[in-house]
């Protein structure tokens, strides 16, 4: 039976530790809670101690063993920390042990997951965000959060993630499931930029935020991944980036890397359209206004599609402004290519430059499935599961 030790920090989020807990026990997880001082403001250790597997523990001291922090790190096959408060967050970052949570997290060898909670200007804060940036680097899981409403009224991000989803996590961490092991996946993403001179050029409001994190969450799932990008934003270890700037630069590194890849997602927003020529110097104001005109940029989508083998898997994008799913499924049937990924982006929510999105998925088979407004992260993980399936591998997330 697997082990996990489950601490819980002092927030509002921490009443949904209870159905963690429950979840795990009942999966068959041998679950050994500690509860921080701060926590036993809002949810009690007697809760806690009648739904795990093992008392709940809330002190380095008074207890029945000595050195409590130690059984628990050494015995541990994975600590998860749920809900993770930016004061634990900056404590295991800097190495600070002064009570049983933070010090069993140092004596532990196990993997880690730390489910952040906490109001949206403390997530955002540049303390929070580099202790996360620490972490992760350190090879730690973090799991969330989700945006949504919090507590005192407002909406943001910073909502601790589902407790079914930290208990999928857990137990796909307890598994070791990283079902695109010995797979390569070539993602784009950001926005083209195609020359009017050496100045100005035709382009998008495409961040890369949402390619960005495709390629992220594909390399946790073990997948060898090559992000072709115009985006200048930090990746996971291990994501081999290309960087380019048009169209032809984008088609010509993605055709580079499609022999060798068992799947490509075109999360890139690339311009249909380019200057048929570039000026060589910059247009002055003082000339007058310029014929600019435009020839259709290579379809790259549509190139992947005609030429992918039966064993490959193409996934494509479609940025929307109306019936999107009508235009959707258009793109689907001409681009020949296995999901389509639609979304609204003069949604406020779930358009260029924001960090969450909500999304059609359109398969080939004639399956469809509806998103709720997702963090880019979590709809990566969305995206890459149904990619799983097409490639014949395992489900991403065991069955709770």
């Amino acid at each position: 039976m697997p082990r996990v030790v489950l601490g819980v920090c002092g927030g509002i989020a921490a009443y949904k530790a209870v159905e963690v807990c429950r979840r795990l026990v009942d999966a068959g997880v041998h679950v050994a809670p500690i509860l921080t001082e701060d926590a036993q403001h809002f949810v009690g250790a007697l809760t806690f101690s009648a739904l795990a597997s093992e008392p709940a523990r809330t002190s380095l001291f008074g207890g029945p063993e000595p050195i409590p922090h130690t059984r628990l790190g050494q015995s541990a096959d994975l600590v998860v920390v749920a809900p993770a408060t930016a004061r634990l967050l900056g404590k295991y970052a800097a190495g600070i042990s002064d009570d049983l949570l933070s010090a069993t997290l140092l004596a532990t060898r196990a993997p880690v997951l730390v489910c952040p909670a906490m109001h949206t200007e403390m997530w955002e804060h540049a303390a929070v965000q580099e202790n996360i940036a620490t972490l992760r680097r350190r090879g730690v899981h973090v799991e969330g959060p989700e945006t949504g409403h919090l507590a005192g009224g407002d909406s943001g991000a910073g909502r601790l993630a589902d407790p079914e989803r930290i208990a999928w996590r857990v137990l796909d961490l307890l598994a070791g499931a990283h079902p695109l092991t010995g797979r390569t996946v070539v993602v784009t993403a950001g926005g083209t930029r195609e020359a009017i001179d050496p100045v100005r050029f035709v382009g998008n409001r495409s961040s890369g935020k949402m390619g960005h994190a495709l390629a992220n969450v594909a390399a946790r799932l073990g997948a060898s991944v090559v992000l072709v990008t115009t985006a200048h934003q930090g990746v996971d270890p291990g994501v081999v980036v290309v960087r380019v700037e048009s169209a032809q630069e984008m088609h010509d590194a993605v055709m580079r890397s499609f022999p060798d890849a068992d799947a490509v997602v075109m999360a890139a927003a690339v311009a249909d359209f380019r200057p048929k020529a570039a000026a060589p110097q910059k247009i002055k104001k003082a000339e007058g206004v310029p014929d600019v005109v435009l020839e259709p940029t290579t379809d790259i989508l549509a190139a992947l599609g005609a030429a992918k083998r039966p064993d490959q898997i193409v996934v494509g994008f479609a940025a929307e402004t109306e019936r999107v799913a009508e235009h959707a499924a258009a793109k689907l049937a001409t681009k020949r290519v296995d999901l389509m990924v639609a979304n609204d982006v003069s949604a406020p929510d779930s358009g260029f430059e924001v960090d969450t999105n909500r999304a059609l998925l359109l398969g080939a088979d004639g399956s469809s499935e509806s998103t709720p407004l997702l963090t880019k992260e979590q709809l990566a993980g969305v995206v890459l599961e149904r990619v799983v399936a097409l490639l014949g591998g395992p489900a991403v997330g065991p069955p709770l």
